[in-house]
């Protein structure tokens, strides 16, 4: 463990069995009354971004006020009702760059507003994703600048929509014009390159594998560190290392199913719970790890693959949304989207209402965090990059902002990376700031 004489430093950590586990901030990091208040006056800023792939139902997705305060949600945002004074939602926000109108270029356009080279190649080339933007800058403090995270495992190569290649819709993170980012979809290896030491992701996994828990490798630092702390600290270590257990139980289990099981699922990675919306939680609760140890501070989390044939049977949905989405306007079709925007927004909902529940300085990881979710599709039927469904979660919320005309997402992710810190004066295409969203975080 990583101690000071005089009190823990900020990036504390335990070791054991090849793990590396950061410490959540506790009152024993601040030497003094007056370290803890400026802390708490400059809280840590996060930022991460969810993607929803091809669009939304407009129809169930817009809330009934055009603009200002939010007095009744949509059907298909219902879910956000406990978040609701922490939620933002906008319309009217385009992506001119992502045309010719295509899966691949709404994907890609998501975090970067650029123009994808149209190639089947790998001389591919789009632009530093504002994710990078962001991870150049907050992302240094951490032990990783920023973490990928995807629902589909894919090897997929060459040409995969309308002759662009495959690497654009896999891909939402860029760290330079020419450098993709692979996303972890498999929740062990993502555990392990958050917590792992050492080794390939192929290596720890085999290793992991091999041992009870990385906490029972960390006892004796735990028990340590325990006897130095203030009651209130204890408490803090206790809960957020049954968190790392939860999720280190809920991952072993989910390879146990798939070990002993007959059913044969090429495209599901071993160890991935069965059920989508296991897995999503999962993913996402892996994220709230991450901030509470401040492993890191940038985040993308790509909820399902631009042409998806995915099914929802757990929503009733069992025909594939790809082609659900180009529907021709019949209002049985829509419906079924509607459910699939709607459980996707419950599984960001259950993210949210967790980050809100977990204490963080003086308030919340929602209180200091900004999420945006979202698609760099608004209508899929017809593969436009207008008026797309965009949330912003984080800070004060309660509304809706809807502009005359179509404005560049680049404002608003130019407003987004300047909230956090990122001091920048221009993205892609932006035009300007979005005034409504420009307060920093809470604090």
């Amino acid at each position: 463990m990583i101690v000071t004489k005089k009190a823990l430093p900020r990036r504390s950590f335990l070791r054991g069995g090849g793990g590396l586990l950061a410490l959540p901030l506790l009152d024993a990091m601040a030497p003094s009354m007056t370290a803890l208040a400026a802390t708490a006056a400059a809280p840590v800023q996060r930022l991460g971004y969810v993607y929803m792939p091809m669009g939304a139902y407009m129809a169930q997705w817009t809330p009934q006020s055009q603009n200002g305060r939010i007095t009744k949600l949509s059907p298909s945002l219902s879910s956000l009702a406990p978040v609701l004074d922490q939620i933002s939602v906008l319309n009217n926000l385009e992506l001119k760059n992502a045309y010719p109108g295509t899966h691949a270029t709404s994907n890609a356009a998501f975090l970067s507003a650029a123009t994808s080279k149209w190639t089947e190649s790998s001389d591919y080339e789009l632009a530093t994703t504002a994710d990078q933007i962001a991870a150049q800058s907050v992302g240094q403090a951490t032990r990783l600048p920023s973490l990928e995270l995807a629902m589909d495992l894919l090897t997929t190569v060459g040409q995969c929509d309308n002759g662009y290649a495959c690497v654009y819709q896999n891909n939402l993170s860029w760290s330079s014009p020419t450098t993709p980012l692979p996303a972890d979809a498999h929740p062990r290896v993502a555990f392990e390159r958050l917590f792992g030491d050492g080794g390939t992701a192929t290596e720890r996994l085999a290793e992991m594998r091999k041992q009870a828990s990385l906490l029972d490798y960390m006892r004796e630092d735990i028990s340590r560190l325990q006897r130095k702390l203030g009651a209130s600290d204890r408490t803090k270590v206790s809960q957020y290392l049954d968190s790392v257990r939860e999720v280190e139980r809920r991952i072993q289990i989910a390879e146990a199913k798939t070990e002993h099981s007959n059913l044969k699922d090429l495209d599901r990675p071993v160890g991935v719970p069965a059920a989508y919306s296991d897995h999503a939680k999962l993913m996402f609760d892996l994220q709230v790890l991450a901030m509470q140890g401040d492993v890191t501070r940038v985040f993308t989390f790509q909820l399902a693959r631009e042409t998806s044939t995915r099914t929802y049977p757990e929503v009733g949905v069992s025909e594939a949304h790809h082609p659900l989405t180009h529907n021709g306007g019949d209002l049985e079709k829509l419906a079924k989207c509607a459910k699939i925007n709607a459980f996707h927004v419950s599984l960001f909902a259950y993210f949210l209402e967790r980050l809100k529940a977990t204490p963080d300085g003086d308030g919340s990881l929602l209180d200091h965090t900004t999420y945006l979710y979202g698609s760099g599709m608004g209508n899929a039927d017809i593969h436009d990059h207008v008026n797309l469904p965009i949330i912003v979660a984080g800070g004060k919320g309660g509304r809706h902002i809807t502009y005359e005309k179509p404005t560049p997402l680049a404002n608003l992710h130019l407003t987004l990376l300047n909230r956090v810190g990122v001091k920048i004066d221009r993205f892609a295409d932006s035009n300007g700031k979005i005034k409504e969203l420009g307060e920093p975080l809470s604090v």
